[in-house]
């Protein structure tokens, strides 16, 4: 439902909006972004961008489903062409709703936009945006560190969110739980479960994004008819 919803939000958006997702985290293991590469992604299983994580994370993920167990991931989504001046300073802030729609995904636990926790360690003048007038006379950023949204508005860059998606809690190794009657029991779940709900949500923070960013272009040239 939420990716049928953000195919009809990308025609909103249009073809100078890309918006493209990856899986660049399983578990403790990261990709390593010197090799990100997006043609990758479609040639394995993971949406990876790195083609060595993904030979690895699939023996990785084979010994997890053998031993009854699950694990988790990090996604990134990254929106180009996303136009200068949506949201608000307040009220309506883009990273906001973004990161609200993100956690709305099942199995998310944690949202962040541009360097969004790793920023906690930069001193102000390493984190800072800094500005420059380009070739053609157009301003231009020298980094990205804010994810594309300065304010509760988009600056034109691209914007970056990656959110984090917990380990299935149906697996088959049995977990200490209470019932309705109050007493002690275990847990363990039977059938077909994924070991790594993190791949499917790859498509479906593609979607929320782009549904977020429609209705904002949308609300922006209802406001702003003459800009946009």
């Amino acid at each position: 439902m939420r990716v049928a919803a953000g195919a009809v939000a990308r025609k909103i958006l249009g073809a100078g909006v890309v918006i493209r997702g990856a899986m660049v985290q399983m578990g403790a293991h990261a990709i390593d972004r010197a090799r990100w590469d997006w043609a990758t992604i479609g040639n394995n299983a993971f949406f990876c961008p790195d083609p060595m994580a993904a030979t690895a994370w699939e023996a990785e993920l084979m010994d997890v489903r053998k031993q009854g167990s699950s694990i988790g991931a990090v996604i990134e989504i990254i929106a180009e062409g996303v136009p200068a001046g949506l949201g608000a300073p307040i009220y309506g802030k883009l990273d906001a709703e973004l990161a609200a729609a993100l956690m709305s995904i099942n199995a998310v636990k944690g949202v962040e936009i541009g360097d969004g926790f790793a920023a906690a360690a930069l001193r102000g003048e390493e984190n800072a945006d800094e500005m420059r007038i380009g070739p053609n006379g157009e301003i231009v950023f020298l980094s990205n560190h804010a994810g594309g949204v300065l304010g509760g508005i988009s600056s034109g860059q691209p914007l970056v969110a990656r959110f984090a998606v917990k380990p299935t809690s149906s697996i088959l190794t049995p977990r200490r739980s209470v019932d309705e009657a109050g007493g002690e029991t275990e847990v363990s779940t039977r059938g077909r479960h994924d070991p790594c709900v993190g791949i499917r949500a790859v498509p479906v923070g593609e979607a929320m994004t782009a549904c977020v960013l429609a209705d904002h272009l949308l609300r922006h040239r209802a406001q702003s008819p003459a800009v946009m």
